[in-house]
């Protein structure tokens, strides 16, 4: 599985990176503008340091308006994924971006029958929201079992990102799911390092250690 850090502080994913353990980024409006920086300014940083796919989203709601962006876009960086959301003209715009040989990452699946329309068009990337089904009393992790099997059925190259993942256990339910990726808050993703058991034991080991005769 990879991970790729949901983030548009550089702070944060510089640290995360550091780790070796992160294997892409996504971004979307409200992170960017969290910063207060100008988007291309961001991720011309975001590339210098995470050598593998940026997720940058599409602002338009129209196709031709999404395509325009998108092209502006993976003109930055050769990493860039264009992210479009999973609307008729979102759809539009991933196959003819796709035809271009963009990379697509769709957004906003809330359904299964949605994620099958995005691997038809094209998409290098379909993002299961999985925390925001929960908040309205669905299983999210349903629809990540639900997408991979149809993958799977029909052999589609389109990777499960699954997305919206709050807590470690969205994370190993993902997983276990067969989920491709799984794109991570920060906080996230410093959680799965944790286990009060490993942390107890190395106490131990360095407590006993410190009893031995030096030579």
């Amino acid at each position: 599985m990879k991970f790729f850090l949901d983030t548009a502080d550089v702070g944060e994913l510089r640290e995360a990176a550091a780790s070796g353990l992160v294997d892409g980024v996504t971004t979307n409006p409200s992170l960017i503008a969290k910063t207060g920086r100008k988007l291309g300014d961001v991720v011309r940083e975001i590339v210098e340091i995470v050598d593998g796919p940026i997720s940058v989203e599409t602002i338009s709601t129209d196709a031709p308006g999404m395509i325009k962006e998108g092209l502006e876009f993976v003109k930055i960086h050769k990493n860039i994924v264009v992210k479009a959301p999973l609307t008729r003209e979102g759809l539009k715009a991933t196959k003819a971006l796709a035809s271009e040989g963009a990379k697509v990452n769709v957004t906003l699946c809330f359904s299964a029958l949605q994620a099958l329309l995005a691997a038809k068009a094209g998409a290098a990337y379909i993002s299961p929201f999985v925390g925001r089904l929960d908040d309205v009393g669905q299983d999210g992790m349903v629809l990540i079992r639900d997408i991979c099997l149809i993958y799977q059925n029909y052999d589609f190259n389109t990777e499960v990102l699954a997305a919206s993942l709050r807590h470690p256990i969205h994370v190993l339910e993902a997983a276990k799911a067969g989920a491709h990726v799984g794109t991570l808050p920060y906080k996230v993703f410093q959680q799965l390092y944790d286990h009060p058991l490993t942390d107890i034991g190395l106490a131990k080991f360095l407590s006993d250690w410190k009893k031995v005769p030096s030579a």
